[in-house]
C-alpha cells in the first residue's frame, strides 16, 4: 500500500484525504453508497487491496486481489447515483475512472451496485456487489 496523502483526496471530492476517504479507510463505515465507491477508488489509487476486499460483498468477492503495478489512477468522475442513501438498502453509482497504463490513457466506466450488509461492529454497512 502507498502512503496515505495529506492533501486533496484522490476521489475528487474537494476535501482533504483525512476528512474524506481517510475516515473510511481507518474503519469508520461509509454512510452512503457513493462515499463507499469514492473510498474504493481511493483504495485503488493507494493500492490498498485489503480495504477493497473488506468492502466487497462476500457473495461476489474474489479470494484475493492483485493490483496492476502499471496502472496509475488519474481522476474520478461520478456521473450519477440512484438510492444508496443513509436509509436505503441498495444503491447504484455510475462513474468514470480515468487512468494511465504504460503510456496510454484509458477510462473505466461502470454502473456499480451497492447493498447494505450486517456488520457485527457497525450494524448495517455498505458493500460493493459489482457492475450492474
Amino acid at each position: 500500500m502507498l502512503d496515505a496523502p495529506t492533501g486533496p483526496c484522490p476521489c475528487s471530492s474537494g476535501e482533504v484525504y483525512p476528512a474524506c476517504c481517510g475516515r473510511w479507510h481507518a474503519g469508520e463505515p461509509a454512510p452512503t453508497a457513493e462515499a463507499l465507491m469514492r473510498s474504493r477508488y481511493t483504495a485503488f489509487v493507494l493500492r490498498d487491496a485489503a480495504y477493497l476486499l473488506a468492502t466487497w460483498d462476500p457473495a461476489t468477492r474474489p479470494e484475493d486481489l492483485e493490483l496492476d503495478d502499471d496502472v496509475r489512477w488519474l481522476r474520478l468522475l461520478v456521473l450519477g447515483t440512484t438510492g444508496g442513501g443513509p436509509f436505503d438498502d441498495e444503491g447504484t453509482v455510475a462513474f468514470e475512472a480515468h487512468h494511465r497504463r504504460g503510456g496510454e490513457r484509458a477510462v473505466l466506466r461502470e454502473d456499480s451496485l451497492f447493498q447494505r450488509a450486517r456488520d457485527p461492529r457497525h450494524g448495517r454497512t455498505w458493500r460493493y456487489v459489482g457492475p450492474r
